[in-house]
């Protein structure tokens, strides 16, 4: 018997939404989300909003970060808040950081992420086997693109894997008024696109040698971050009061 393709709904073919009754078996799992934006947009604050509000709902958390600008294994926001955080360095499971909370009879129902585009690939994946296996809620917070306008590797796999993805919604200013998104590093006075990828910036004004490392104020480069809209970024334009607007040097 011949079957009767034409005319047929393309939809059918797609899985019926389960019964009230079915759903019940399917299992519950948390969700991986990733908050990004510019620097300067606000995104530790929003890691440390989110965490208040979870735990203020008798919620238990982990906070971990890597690289924070202060240096220390914290959360620091540019609004002076600041909370103790778990250094995750790229030989970390964060699984492991939550089997140990278990271990010791403390519950993990979420797990607060910050400089996240500091994440090697796999510990994002962990973060996902995390949620999808131990319902535990992952909330990310970084930077999507490095100096050069690129994802960095963490963040591309954040865009890969993530329930969500979710730009925050302050907006940073260009100095043309634009809104801004692109993280350029200013070097003596000019836009470089050379150098490591990973540096940590922030509002202090402090010197580095001609290889990327923190050195002492005596040395001659001096490097920040503008951040920027697309075109002055290409132009490698930095307005005619760069440098006095309070942007972001290196800490």
């Amino acid at each position: 018997m011949e079957s009767n393709t034409e005319g047929a709904d393309p939809t059918d073919a797609l899985s019926a939404v389960p019964a009230a009754g079915s759903r019940r078996a399917v299992p519950v799992v948390g969700h991986l989300r990733f908050y990004y934006g510019p620097m300067d947009c606000g995104k530790s604050t929003l890691a440390l909003q989110v965490d208040h509000n979870q735990a203020r709902q008798g919620r238990k958390g982990l906070l971990l970060v890597h690289r924070d600008r202060s240096g220390l294994p914290q959360i620091t926001s540019r609004i002076g808040i600041t909370r103790q955080a778990v250094e995750v360095h790229a030989g970390v499971d964060p699984r492991d950081l939550v089997r140990a909370r278990w271990a010791s009879g403390s519950r993990v129902d979420y797990l607060i992420v910050d400089e996240a585009q500091f994440l090697v690939p796999e510990q994002v994946e962990q973060l996902a086997v995390l949620a999808d296996d131990s319902q535990v809620d992952v909330y990310c917070f970084g930077i999507a693109t490095d100096f050069r306008g690129r994802l960095f590797p963490g963040a591309r796999r954040l865009f890969e894997l993530a329930d969500e993805l979710l730009p925050v919604q302050v907006d940073v200013l260009c100095w043309c008024g634009l809104p801004a998104r692109f993280n350029a590093r200013v070097q003596n006075g000019r836009i470089t696109h050379e150098g490591d990828t990973v540096v940590v910036a922030d509002t202090e004004t402090t010197h580095v040698d001609t290889n990327g490392d923190h050195t002492d104020t005596s040395t001659s480069t001096t490097v920040r971050y503008q951040v920027l809209c697309r075109r002055h970024f290409r132009l490698g334009d930095l307005g005619a009061d760069a440098g006095v607007q309070g942007q972001l040097t290196f800490a």
